[in-house]
This record gives C-alpha cells, structure tokens and sequence, in this order.
C-alpha cells in the first residue's frame, strides 16, 4: 500500500513547456448529462477545463448544450444523439470519459455500446456512474482502450460481484485482476483506494470528509481524472490518476476549514491556483 500524499503531486503537476500549445494537453470527450441529470456533466467539463486539458467536447443532450455554455463556454458540444458526429469525435480524443449524469435508457445503452466499440489502445477510456451500472448490467466487450473505472461501493458491487461487506482490500484486488492488465479501478468511499490489474500495489487516500458527500462530488473528480490523463505523460496513468484523486480531497479538505459542507463546483474554481503553486514546488499543505 502507499498513501497519496502531496510529494505525489509535485511530481506529476509540472511546469508548462513555453513553446507548446492546447494539443498538448490532451484533446477530451466527455459522454453524459442525458435528461435528468444535465447538471452532472458540466460539473464534470468545469473540473477537466480547470485541470488544463487544452480541448474539451462535451457529448449531452441538446437541450442542456445551452445550460453548458452558459457555465462554460471553453468548452465545445452537441447532440450526443449525433451518431456520426459521436463517431467523429470518439475517434479524434485522447480521453474519452463517459457516465456522468448517463441515464439509462435504450439511448444510452447505443452510445455505451458504440463508444466501448470505437475506444483503441492508444486512448484512454474512462466510465463513471451511469456508465458503469450499463456496463455491468449488458454483455460488452472489454474496451480496447487503457480503461479506468470510477465505481462508488454500490456499483463496484455490480461491476465486480463483490457485496460491499465483502470488498476488503484483498478481495478486491483480486476482481481488478480479472481485468486485463494495466486496468485502474477508482473505488470512491471514505479513504477512497486505487487499484491496478497486474499491480500488487495499490493507492490508499487518507483525507477527506463528509463535507464531500453531495451530489455532483463524483463528477468533478471524475474530470479531473480525465483533465490529469490527458497530461502530464511524464508519470504514469496510475500516478497521473492517484494526483488527481488527491487533489481533488485536499482542495476539499482546506475549504471545509471555513464552509459546513463543501460544493463540487467551488473544488473546481480552486484547481488551477492549487496547479500553479504545485507546478513551481510551493508548500500547499
């Protein structure tokens, strides 16, 4: 087991090169905010453009493209029922991140299906939420992409048939294992822990709190899973995905000094002062 700790995030948040340009920090597709849960996905943008990817394309409802704009207008969007668009898009991103706020109807379950089709081995594919609740339930392949889960207990139960009383750190890291290889599992809980198929090791966070249990928490992590993923390819996918989780509950950790409960979008506000005095190896905590 190794803690994640800031030395962690000082290795992996790294100045900007001065001749670069957006293409270098990664190229994003984010699937989700189907209707009820608009919201969801532009937690989501909001935590990946804060976390410097240099492109973000949000796949959502049409009607909440309007909604996203107004939040966020760094970032691009259309129909996510646009299945040459979807196509398109799926094939040209770095980071392909799909579930959040993805309900799941007959229309979710053909972009789930579609998408884990399309993902090669040279992206990385990321399911949270709703993604992970279709994809335990229907016969899929497993994606071709370096693939990362970011399952809560309940649905790591379903996806790894694992009862929560019997998810032990033992147990699993057995279930990640039937996974191919190189496959990080991001269980979300208190002391949240990060698992890697074929690697004994595993990740264990140790900060955080309850300030962090509302809605729209799993989202913002989950961008900035993919934000991280999309750069910093000097470490690797494990580390660039253990920073990001630390991140994201220290952030939430200092503002719960001065505030009862903590709001996903005011973690997002946070990550890119958090980022600059990382990258330039200044005391954070």
């Amino acid at each position: 087991m190794e803690v994640v700790n800031c030395t962690l995030l000082e290795k992996v948040v790294q100045p900007r090169a001065l001749h670069s340009h957006k293409g270098d920090y990664g190229r994003l597709l984010l699937i989700g905010g189907t209707y009820p849960f608009g919201g969801a996905i532009i937690m989501a943008a909001l935590a990946a453009v804060h976390s410097g990817a240099g492109l973000v394309t949000v796949a959502t409802d049409r009607e909440n493209i309007a909604a996203l704009h107004a939040h966020l207008p760094e970032a691009m969007a259309f129909d996510v029922q646009d299945k040459k668009l979807l196509t398109e898009q799926v094939q040209k991103a770095d980071v392909v991140l799909i579930g959040s706020g993805l309900a799941e109807s007959k229309l979710e379950k053909a972009v789930l299906q579609l998408v884990v089709e399309l993902v090669s081995e040279h992206q990385i594919f990321i399911m949270d939420g709703g993604a992970i609740s279709l994809y335990s339930k229907e016969t899929l392949s497993f994606p071709k992409a370096q693939t990362i889960f970011t399952p809560h207990q309940k649905e790591w139960e379903r996806l790894s048939g694992l009862k929560i009383a019997e998810q032990t750190v033992e147990k699993n890291q057995e279930a990640v294992n039937s996974f191919p290889a190189g496959t990080i599992v991001v269980q979300k809980k208190h002391g949240t822990t990060i698992f890697q198929s074929g690697n004994g090791n595993h990740f264990q966070l140790t900060i955080g709190g309850p300030y962090q249990a509302m809605g729209g928490m799993g989202d913002t992590l989950a961008g900035m899973i993919a934000g991280f993923a999309g750069q910093f390819k000097t470490s690797s996918l494990l580390e660039r995905v253990a920073a990001a989780v630390y991140l994201h509950s220290a952030i939430a950790e200092e503002l719960s000094k001065e505030n009862y409960v903590v709001l996903p979008t005011e973690i997002s506000k946070e990550i890119p002062k958090w980022m600059k005095k990382l990258a330039k190896k200044e005391n954070m905590l």
